[in-house]
């Protein structure tokens, strides 16, 4: 009985999500990163490796590109119960709350996987595109598929604290005020300490610490931000199954 409401909530999302402005944006983001990416290798006119491309924009993703995306996209996703006000009809369906929730959670981190796996695979078009344009900008080299999907899997592992905390501040007010004033706050911060001592500790510079050449320093940003992430975003679930209508 569990097991057909979760899959019935899922494909409520999914169908909602696919006539959404979220979708578009699931597939904006990480363009823009192969979009740079190309301007960049033409700007720069010389070979370069590929792992070089493929490292320095993973920086970029996790330390701005996705922490936005996750702060635009949860924001969107709530605001399609919102602004409609369907909250009620939905609370109101034979199924447990939870499962209405944990369905646009599963969303909302299957979304992150899946943009941060198509960060390299857009980077690789454009390298390509740059090369044809000028022969000059071709990359050179090997990729390491396996160990640039474990990067950027990485990140997005780390992501998951910051998906938690703006999945349950979108969802959790009616405005989408809060979620995004959070995620541009956790953004700029990050931005602007991302190289401190201390910033693995913090949910929006998790994601860049993963990306250290320290693996014990790595794997402590992965694990807090993975560990706690799920640990919070269970927490949101339960909560706005708990709470009364809006």
């Amino acid at each position: 009985m569990v097991g057909r409401a979760v899959t019935a909530a899922l494909a409520v999302e999914t169908i909602k999500l696919n006539r959404s402005l979220a979708l578009a944006l699931a597939l904006i983001a990480p363009g823009l990163i192969g979009v740079y990416t190309l301007l960049n290798a033409l700007r720069v006119g010389e070979p370069r490796e590929w792992d070089l491309w493929l490292a320095g924009n993973a920086f970029i993703w996790a330390s701005f590109m996705l922490p936005m995306s996750l702060t635009a996209l949860s924001a969107l996703m709530a605001q399609m119960e919102h602004s409609p006000q369907s909250w009620d009809q939905l609370r109101a369906l034979p199924v447990p709350r939870w499962t209405i929730y944990a369905a646009k959670a599963t969303l909302l981190i299957a979304l992150m996987f899946l943009m941060s796996m198509a960060v390299p695979m857009g980077i690789a078009a454009a390298l390509v595109v740059a090369g044809w344009i000028d022969p000059q900008a071709i990359a050179t080299g090997r990729i390491d598929g396996a160990a640039t999907a474990a990067r950027y899997a990485r990140v997005s592992l780390a992501g998951l604290l910051i998906a938690a905390l703006q999945f349950w501040i979108a969802v959790r007010f009616t405005s989408f005020v809060p979620a995004m004033a959070l995620g541009i706050g956790g953004t700029f911060f990050a931005l602007v300490a991302h190289s401190a001592e201390n910033g693995v500790f913090f949910p929006w510079i998790m994601p860049v610490h993963t990306l250290s050449t320290d693996p014990a320093h790595a794997g402590l940003a992965m694990s807090l931000g993975g560990g706690l992430g799920g640990a919070v975003m269970l927490a949101a679930v339960v909560h706005l199954a708990s709470r009364e209508q809006r």
